[in-house]
């Protein structure tokens, strides 16, 4: 059979392997969410890290650095889905297409209070545009009005995330293309 010397030195082989499954790198940018038997626990910079091996605690990396677009509404020229139509102050309708660019800000809120962030940033970004267009008159939108309309809405929607606790901040609202309907 096997000898006991060759049975421990299989269990110490196994249990570096094991304690070694906490070693992680960081890249400069990324943030690790570190979280002990799926709680957050702690977050970490960029560098070679070590937490407990796994299922222990475990490291998420989230890039904290990278633009994300969420574009709104529909392409010019296109059949407009119903997210692009819009009631204006005056009670007209326009066909809005606009983009989103934010980023994470706070890591953990990113990961642990929004269940799909990417999809609440656009829930909030059409939600918080109807509210500004709703304010606002269509031959504004149309001409020289779309500065304030897009720095309102961008207002609105880091107040409203904030309250969400997302971990994004936006960094602009861009209006790309407003129409009255076909």
């Amino acid at each position: 059979g096997i000898r006991p010397p060759a049975i421990w030195a299989i269990l110490a082989v196994g249990f570096l392997a094991w304690t070694l499954t906490g070693v992680y790198t960081v890249q400069a940018y990324q943030e690790a969410v570190i979280t002990r038997f799926g709680g957050y626990s702690r977050s970490m910079g960029p560098g070679l890290h070590y937490h407990l091996p796994i299922p222990i605690e475990k490291a998420e990396l989230v890039s904290v650095t990278n633009q994300n677009k969420t574009v709104i509404g529909g392409v010019p020229g296109a059949e407009a889905p119903d997210e692009s139509l819009m009631l204006t102050g005056d009670e007209n309708i326009v066909d809005l297409s606009f983009t989103v660019q934010w980023h994470v800000s706070d890591a953990a809120d990113y990961l642990f209070k929004v269940r799909d962030p990417s999809d609440a940033v656009k829930a909030v970004a059409e939600s918080a545009m109807r509210e500004v267009v709703g304010r606002s008159a269509l031959k504004s939108i149309l001409t020289n009005g779309r500065g304030e309309v897009q720095s309102q809405t961008l207002g609105l929607m880091q107040r409203i995330l904030d309250r969400y606790h997302a971990g994004v901040t936006i960094d602009a609202v861009q209006i790309q293309n407003a129409n009255p309907p076909a």
